[in-house]
């Protein structure tokens, strides 16, 4: 592989030399955070010969703060900013810089993973020039989530001057393609029929005993999948994991590594050739045929156009079926294979990312197969690519001598597959200053792939790190946002750590003012990562929860508790945030485990610490799950709608 091209605030891109503006125009937008209107000046362009596009949005100079904020994400292919992203960032005194990536990865190439944004940070600089006047400062910050923290990374280690700062968000180690993918997958299949046990398990007043109703086989799945880093609290949301991306990406291993499958079930040292390991039974080449086929509509997504195949067949087997190919046996399209995607019976939609030219000359009464021999392979791909020790949660797959236990790969896919978003393999030898944003319950980029990168960080910078970078989890928070009103029982949105993140990455920045410390945790030797219980010793910024229940014959408050129909329990929430980092502004109560909250309170007077009390009778019988939610803010200003910073405690209520 090639050494990355460089870039610093003089040097030109050898292939973006020619920028262009083709429409430069003044807008307004209702700020949809808030109440207010915002005026910003709207740049457009591109660069000459390339499919580069960018969208600038400056606010008026009298707003400005010497300042932008640059958002990231590879698989982004539209230059125009969301509007939360503008109004966030003029709200604030800040330009917007936006880009299309060229296209996204597959388009550009190397250029995606930061040479584009670079180009376009730079030229966006040069207007603000004419617009504030030369000596106003362009202070930036790139920020990115998953893939958008890989492109952050690579525009951090591989350009000086273009940008001050970043906010890499929820990152994942060099090799975590395909292989965290591949093992949440494992787990949904090897699981399922125990994941909501182990849900029950670690949820609030449960047993603490993931493993306690497990068999043989479930036990190495659910032990396998924890080591390599799969959060155990995070199986809450077991109905709605799919492996992510895995369907697309499961499609480049096999490009590039074509004789896997071959070898997991017929070479010695792979599960699928081991005759007494369990998989062999879920192993599926079943033929059937083709009753109808017709294209269903529905939402476009960075994956799929929006129209979906759909066919049904004259038998489907029972059996692990997602993902695995549908193979064309007659007819017109004799030897295609599309990936099953969703089974409803008889009749499967064909998977994510597959076009619906993939249905064209499938007719009623063709042959098919359903063949799950590599989906199944893929599952167990991590044990085949062991990386260096330094990515722990793979030596659970070595040797006592560190040798690796399983047949190993001749090619290492994991850093090829980072490369592609990143521009190159994050070393943690980054320029400027960084905050980095990790989730303790993400499911799909591992926790500690943020204490990985701290790591190699520290090996570049030593004592002096302390001085350049920050860490900051934010607990009961997932790879994104709660996608749903009931996962917000269970998780709460980092997007307001992110905000406050910015603005404080930049007073570090112009003022020399110190973000607060970073979270205090630790990784444990089933690579779970765990933060202080208190927030004077975790730190960070985001407030710690404690709720507990109450009743007349209990004693002290617990997680649990047990009470008749009608009967009232007492729910008491404490909480507080770490010391320099606001108040409390908000306390919200879900009765139901909906993801509804009520009963919105403004702590009177805000302060940095909040104990208050509510009772609650339940007029069903059952188990019911009682949710508290906390709301801080720097300012301590309770109708600010930026840097809103949350977290969460749930207990149980049995209902006789």
């Amino acid at each position: 592989m090639s050494e990355p091209l460089f870039i610093t605030a003089e040097n030109v891109d050898p292939e973006l030399v020619e920028p262009y503006v083709d429409l430069d125009v003044a807008r307004t937008m209702a700020d949809p955070a808030g109440d207010g209107t915002l005026s910003y000046r709207y740049v457009h362009g591109g660069f000459v010969d390339t499919k580069v596009r960018f969208s600038f949005y400056f606010p008026e100079p009298a707003e400005y703060r010497g300042r932008f904020f640059q958002y990231t994400y590879p698989t982004l292919t539209e230059e125009d900013a969301t509007p939360g992203t503008v109004a966030f960032a003029v709200s604030n005194g800040a330009y917007a810089v936006s880009t299309n990536n060229g296209g996204g990865i597959r388009e550009a190439g190397a250029l995606a993973g930061y040479r584009i944004n670079a180009a376009a940070a730079k030229h966006a600089k040069v207007i603000a020039a004419q617009i504030y006047g030369a000596d106003a400062p362009t202070r930036g910050y790139i920020h990115g989530a998953s893939g958008g923290a890989f492109q952050t990374l690579g525009a951090m280690e591989n350009t000086s001057g273009v940008w001050a700062g970043g906010v890499p968000m929820v990152p994942g180690p060099p090799n975590a393609i395909p292989s965290f993918m591949a093992s949440q997958v494992l787990g949904l299949r090897v699981l399922r029929d125990r994941l909501a046990d182990i849900a029950d398990s670690l949820d609030a007043g449960g047993s603490g005993d993931p493993y306690a109703t497990l068999d043989a086989e479930q036990t190495a799945a659910l032990q396998e999948v924890t080591r390599l880093g799969f959060p155990l609290r995070a199986w809450w949301q077991h109905a709605h994991l799919d492996g992510g991306a895995f369907p697309i990406v499961a499609g480049g291993v096999r490009m590039i590594d074509p004789s896997y499958v071959e070898d997991f079930w017929n070479t010695p040292g792979y599960a699928g050739a081991d005759p007494a390991d369990p998989v062999r039974a879920a192993r599926l080449q079943f033929d059937t045929s083709v009753e109808a086929i017709e294209i269903m509509t529905g939402p476009a997504t960075v994956f799929t156009d929006g129209r979906t195949p759909v066919v049904t067949l004259s038998e489907v087997p029972n059996g692990a079926l997602t993902c695995a190919d549908l193979i064309v046996t007659s007819g017109d399209a004799v030897g295609r294979i599309v990936p099953v995607g969703a089974v409803d019976g008889s009749t499967i939609a064909f998977g994510g990312g597959t076009e619906a030219s993939a249905a064209d000359g499938i007719q009623p009464g063709d042959s098919v197969r359903i063949d799950n021999s590599w989906v199944l392979a893929l599952q167990h791909y991590q044990r085949h690519q062991v990386p260096t020790p330094d990515q722990y949660g793979w030596n659970q797959y070595r040797n006592v001598d560190g040798t690796p236990t399983y047949p190993q790969r001749s090619l290492l896919i994991g850093p090829m597959l980072a490369a592609g978003p990143g521009g190159a393999v994050a070393n943690g030898r980054f320029h400027g200053k960084m905050i980095m944003l990790g989730s303790v319950l993400d499911a799909d980029a591992f926790p500690w792939a943020v204490d990985w990168y701290r790591a190699r960080a520290t090996e570049v910078f030593g004592d002096s790190l302390d001085e350049r970078y920050r860490v900051w989890f934010t607990d009961n928070a997932n790879h994104e946002a709660p996608k749903t009103a009931g996962a917000g029982a269970h998780i709460v949105s980092y997007d307001g750590v992110l905000q406050q993140a910015l603005l404080d990455l930049d007073d570090w920045v112009a003022n020399e003012i110190s973000p607060p410390a970073s979270t205090e945790y630790h990784v444990d030797d089933q690579s779970q990562v765990i933060v202080a219980s208190t927030a004077a010793q975790r730190c960070g910024i985001q407030p710690v929860v404690r709720l507990t229940a109450t009743t007349r014959s209990s004693g002290s408050g617990s997680e649990v508790v047990r009470v008749d129909v009608g009967e009232s329990a007492t729910f008491t929430v404490e909480a507080d945030v770490p010391s320099g980092t606001g108040a409390i502004v908000q306390v919200e109560w879900d009765f139901e485990n909906s993801g509804d909250f009520v009963g919105q309170t403004v702590p009177d007077p805000v302060a940095p610490t909040v104990r208050m009390s509510t009772t609650h009778a339940f007029t069903r019988p059952g188990t019911h799950f009682v949710v508290a939610r906390v709301t801080s803010q720097r300012d301590g200003n309770p109708t600010a709608p930026y840097g809103r910073i949350q977290n969460l405690a749930r207990v149980r209520v049995i209902v006789d």
